[in-house]
């Protein structure tokens, strides 16, 4: 096996276009599980880790750019007042060692339906950064997952960013395991409220094929909360589990050893109606900018 150790990402990006097979590794903690149970062998890793460059964040505008190669413990410290759905899904994952070296970037790359990243990136209206020697595109979430582990990065390219909208109202992430810490996610639920546009974003993680978003839940969240904005009070049980009932619906499980497609489907419309309730009530009391 081949170890490409490159100096800067355009380096890293010109190894990737002669060696398009190469696996990327940053945290390493997807693929070096792998490597030792001996379920994968590509022939060359392509090493960013040490790639100052992907590890860092900033602002652009109204949104904020993570770096691909961004701990998961960096963005909890200090992205959590401006992307706190993503700082509450990064809490979740693993244990401080895997904080410490995993990043959204990884996350994308394996494009796992069971990656913690992924449905706050849907809520949130997250848009990737795919670089290669060719140039540079956006990718929005929405469209980057198109098949289990398999996403839209061509072989020659790259994640070296995602952009997310700072959030203007309450986000949330809550999941579902089979222990408390250190676990895959059963099912998994991201909501973000948009205020300034009157909608309401979601993401639905390890309940389908790839990471989905919940329309027809958007839609009707949107509807009932049109009137309520500027005067928000609790929100009618019948709305919240409708709405549940809606997101439920959107997911596609399978019955596998972490779950049934029915408990999945059962979980994510709790799930999904908490979640709700819980960014309502934050929105409602003028504390969501303290929910990170």
């Amino acid at each position: 096996m081949e170890f490409l150790r490159p100096a800067s990402f355009a380096e890293a990006l010109r190894f990737k276009a002669e060696h398009p097979d190469a696996v990327p590794i940053a945290g390493g903690t997807d693929i070096m599980v792998e490597l030792n149970f001996d379920k994968r062998r590509p022939a060359a890793l392509l090493d960013l880790g040490g790639l100052a460059e992907l590890s860092e964040w900033d602002t652009e505008g109204t949104s904020v750019r993570v770096g691909a190669c961004l701990p998961y413990a960096r963005i909890i410290e200090e992205l959590g007042d401006r992307l706190p759905g993503l700082a509450m899904a990064a809490r979740t994952v693993g244990s401080p060692q895997i904080r410490n070296r995993g990043t959204v970037g990884g996350n994308l790359g394996s494009a796992s339906p069971a990656g913690d990243a992924h449905p706050p990136l849907l809520a949130a209206g997250a848009v990737v950064e795919a670089a290669s020697v060719r140039g540079t595109r956006r990718i929005p979430a929405a469209e980057f997952f198109l098949a289990p582990k398999k996403s839209a990065l061509a072989p020659d390219e790259l994640v070296a960013a995602v952009h997310l909208p700072a959030a203007t109202g309450p986000q949330q992430f809550a999941k579902v395991g089979t222990r408390n810490a250190m676990v895959i996610a059963v099912c998994s639920f991201g909501l973000a409220l948009h205020p300034e546009t009157g909608t309401v974003g979601t993401g639905i993680g390890s309940a389908g094929p790839t990471p989905l978003r919940a329309p027809d839940a958007q839609e009707f969240a949107a509807g009932e909360l049109a009137g309520r904005w500027e005067s928000p009070k609790t929100l009618p049980d019948s709305v919240l589990r409708r709405f549940g009932e809606l997101v439920g619906a959107a997911a596609s499980p399978i019955d596998d050893v972490r779950g049934t497609a029915a408990y999945r489907r059962h979980a994510l419309a709790v799930l999904a109606r908490r979640t709700l309730a819980w960014a309502w009530a934050d929105y409602s009391t003028g504390s969501w900018s303290r929910c990170a």
